[in-house]
């Protein structure tokens, strides 16, 4: 087969394989977790059977604790955290007022009049603006309910997800190696460095930031709840959660918090440079100590590609394109950096009549 050939049947085959994931994305969302589960939990599953246990028995037990731990968070936090969003909605038009007013206070006679010059009556357009976020969050509240997360979608994912996860688990090693006696084999030991890089890059976001973001929702919820900030454990979470999308969890979580603290707490300003610093100390700890320690520079995706591939794959296949979404970008910033060493070694960059060797001098 040539050149050409080889080229245009894995464009085929992406295209159909991204045409059939974009036809069955309403039932997606279970399989893709079991197998974001499965991978997250695999060097667990290889640490036990190198203890000596089966690898089905490692895989019961790792899905059995973790389903345990996410039944207990299941009861003591969820229905916490419903009635602090519920509360939140129902109460963020009058701290987008309550905002307003401190800003009449605080804020200079020049930039009021610039913002009444511009918008009419500052109290109005903030009014109207706060009416806005509220339908804004009531709608999108209703449209998670009522849509991603109905009740079948929510059932399925709870049933379905443990089942692919434990089988994948389970026969993990198994299809790797199946995987690998398909790979053709004059190229086998490229494909299996690029694999190599893939994984290393998946399993530093997959592994790496979902430690990352626990943390740091933990962190976050703590402290802020010890500060006595109203919807703390909330915003906390919601800010850890987020952080795997670079920049706008924590920027959420700060400014959110922060408005919070100014109507819950003026004119104490200790109180609301606590609820400041304990986002200060969370990103020091985040930059010095979490990510380069669990992520490092592994997953080698500049942060405006990891977001447009964010949005990208959650605009086209909803919650489960946000859980495909950097394993795919990863795979293609490997396939991407591998194909760029190609092109910049070959007659098509250097010309025909560069040595080979020279070639890779210049590469280096």
């Amino acid at each position: 087969m040539t050149l050409q050939r080889q080229i245009v049947f894995w464009v085929v085959s992406l295209i159909v394989f991204v045409f059939l994931l974009w036809l069955l994305k309403g039932i997606l969302l279970p399989f893709i977790a079991g197998m974001v589960l499965a991978y997250f939990l695999d060097p667990l599953a290889d640490v036990l059977e190198r203890l000596g246990l089966p690898r089905a028995v490692a895989a019961l037990l790792i899905l059995g604790l973790s389903i345990l731990i996410f039944v207990l968070a299941l009861f003591l936090l969820v229905p916490v955290l419903i009635d602090q969003v519920g509360k939140f909605a129902q109460n963020l038009p009058a701290i987008a007022v309550a905002l307003a007013e401190r800003f009449n206070e605080a804020a200079p006679q020049w930039f009021k009049e610039l913002l009444e010059e511009s918008s009419g009556n500052l109290s109005g357009g903030t009014s109207e603006i706060a009416g806005r976020a509220a339908l804004w969050i009531g709608s999108l509240l209703t449209s998670i309910l009522t849509g991603g997360l109905a009740l079948v979608t929510l059932l399925s994912l709870l049933v379905v997800t443990p089942i692919v996860a434990f089988y994948l688990l389970a026969d993990w090693d198994r299809m790797v190696s199946r995987v690998d006696s398909w790979l053709p084999r004059q190229h086998v030991e490229t494909l299996r460095g690029l694999a190599r890089e893939m994984d290393d890059a998946m399993a530093g976001f997959i592994r790496g930031q979902a430690v990352v973001c626990l943390s740091l929702g933990l962190f976050y919820a703590i402290g802020l709840s010890i500060a006595g900030l109203n919807f703390g454990l909330l915003i906390g979470l919601g800010s850890g959660l987020l952080s795997f999308i670079p920049y706008v969890g924590s920027l959420t979580g700060f400014l959110l918090s922060i408005g919070v603290a100014i109507v819950q707490f003026w004119p104490n300003w200790v109180h609301i440079f606590m609820v400041a610093a304990i986002f200060a100390l969370g990103q020091f700890i985040e930059g010095n100590f979490l990510s380069p320690n669990l992520v490092g520079n592994r997953v080698g995706l500049h942060p405006v590609w990891l977001m447009f591939a964010l949005f990208a794959f959650g605009y086209l296949f909803g919650f489960a394109g946000l859980l495909m979404a950097v394993p795919l970008a990863a795979a293609v910033g490997v396939l991407t950096r591998f194909a760029l060493r190609k092109y910049l070694t070959s007659p098509f960059y250097l010309g025909p009549e560069v040595p080979t060797d020279m070639a890779r001098r210049r590469l280096k």
